[in-house]
């Protein structure tokens, strides 16, 4: 069995495991473990529809506490921000796929927590406390295998969201797409955002102004989603940004990309979205 000072990064162990190695409780996403000393944070990316986000390599990470507005007086909320003082170890756990917990390495607060407006387990507004993490290793490091369940099992709940609870998924997340490591960068793209820019345009690329070439498995039209401004040339992971097209016309914003095109693109997503929302 390993000890928790000599896990290594992408260790993957079951919650028996986890909670034998570092002495804490079998549940929670914030579990605090006298016996070692330690934090436990879990970002579980298979139970929650409101994931944590990554940006430049910190973990925005919401608190402690399911109902009403959170306190950083609160239990492990308290443990968190006073990490830097307290002595107390956090290390951090991403749930990839269901009953396996990954290790990701121990992490710091990367400065003081804030609050913003969540929902609650009983769909009201609230405020939250966001602690931004950073890993002491440098950077997160995550399996293509463990990227494709992720954003497998998102666009399945995806699908059966209506427009409006999307808008709320996809306005709730920040403009900068989250990147990770493997042997090239990547970017893990909103996956909220790209079913609403399916979902408004109705199978018809909104470039040629065609109806989408072909459907898929299911019988849905195929289209693909396209960042007008590119990722990599610091465009926004926004609905505004986002665009949903034939596999023709992808591929010739990919290779062409003229100012026309973009241009056209912004005007007619703009109106898109504006008729939507009246």
């Amino acid at each position: 069995m390993y000890k928790y000072n000599d896990l290594k990064i992408g260790t993957k162990i079951n919650n028996a495991e986890l909670c034998e190695i570092f002495g804490c409780s079998p549940q929670g996403g914030m579990r605090r473990a006298h016996k070692t000393n330690t934090l436990i944070i879990i970002s579980n990316h298979i139970k929650s529809i409101y994931d944590d986000r990554w940006s430049n390599n910190v973990l925005h990470y919401t608190g402690m506490g399911t109902k009403g507005d959170q306190s950083l007086s609160f239990q492990q909320n308290k443990t968190l921000a006073e990490s830097g003082t307290n002595g107390v170890s956090i290390h951090l756990f991403e749930v990839f796929k269901d009953q396996e917990y990954t290790y990701m390495g121990e992490v710091l607060l990367d400065g003081a927590p804030y609050q913003e407006t969540q929902p609650d387990e009983q769909g009201k507004l609230r405020k939250v406390y966001i602690f931004p993490l950073t890993l002491i290793s440098g950077e997160r490091q995550v399996q293509q295998k463990d990227r494709d369940n992720i954003d497998n099992i998102r666009a399945h709940k995806a699908k059966k969201l209506s427009i409006e609870e999307l808008q709320k998924l996809a306005a709730g997340n920040g403009k900068i797409a989250t990147c990770y490591q493997q042997q090239s960068t990547n970017y893990e793209r909103n996956i909220w955002i790209a079913e609403l820019a399916k979902r408004l345009a109705k199978g018809q690329c909104q470039l040629c102004l065609q109806p989408a070439p072909f459907k898929n498995t299911k019988g849905e039209p195929y289209l693909e989603t396209h960042h007008i401004v590119w990722l990599s040339k610091g465009g926004d992971d926004t609905c505004e940004n986002t665009v949903a097209l034939c596999p023709n016309c992808h591929k010739k914003m990919h290779i062409v990309n003229n100012d026309e095109d973009i241009e056209t693109l912004k005007n007619r997503n703009k109106e898109l979205l504006e008729a939507n929302n009246q």
